[in-house]
């Protein structure tokens, strides 16, 4: 049986030392390969204009910015300190022209109606304080026909699937933020539920044994 969802934070990782530790877990996660974004161009977000919620450290939505061609993103994080994060990682990059980063909430986008081709994140689903007001902002700054891809990890992880991830977690300073990550995470039938209440009405929930995918568009 899946235990209860037991919520993390909403406020996303504000502590310095933390944010520290989690741009070092993925940059790991990045040199080992495990950022990819074929599946997110595969469904045909690789153009045009992009909104990445939660980027982090930015390496997900860096990646996708060098595998594409004339695009540009604008990542929205809670935490100032993740932004200044990204801003520099985008300098890394040599991509500071076309990546922009701002600090705001997702329950309510700094942004104009309909001017993203695509949204996508990763990882942060779980941090969400009001996943159906999320999921409207992202309806509403959505172009008409325009895709959303959604990642996170699931709660009903296999026990050895979790295992595996842990020893993948370093540094090890990390562990205990994957695992409340995980407690707070939600699964198919949850999320399910979640997007009945929001205006999105063409979309898909996948699974694979770490994650539950939500893809469709406006």
């Amino acid at each position: 049986m899946t235990k209860p969802r037991e919520k993390e934070t909403d406020e996303g990782i504000q502590d310095s030392f933390v944010v520290k530790h989690y741009d070092e877990m993925m940059r790991n996660s990045r040199n080992k390969g495990y950022i990819y974004t074929d599946e997110i161009i595969e469904l045909g977000i690789g153009d045009g204009r992009a909104l990445e919620i939660g980027p982090g450290p930015g390496y997900l939505g860096l990646e996708w910015l060098k595998n594409t061609g004339g695009t540009r993103l604008t990542g929205l994080d809670i935490s100032a300190d993740m932004v200044k994060v990204a801003v520099k990682n985008a300098l890394e990059y040599g991509l500071e022209d076309r990546a922009e980063y701002v600090v705001g909430n997702a329950m309510a986008l700094p942004f104009d109606d309909g001017v993203f081709d695509a949204v996508f994140s990763n990882a942060s689903l779980h941090e969400w304080d009001d996943p159906v007001a999320v999921f409207n902002e992202i309806h509403r700054v959505l172009k008409e026909g325009g895709k959303f891809y959604i990642s996170d990890l699931r709660r009903d992880m296999f026990f050895l699937v979790k295992f595996f991830l842990r020893l993948q977690s370093k540094p090890k300073e990390m562990r205990s933020g994957l695992d409340s990550s995980l407690e707070a995470s939600y699964i198919e039938e949850e999320v399910r539920d979640i997007l009945h209440e929001t205006k999105l009405e063409k979309f898909n929930i996948t699974k694979n044994p770490f994650s539950i995918k939500i893809i469709g568009n406006k």
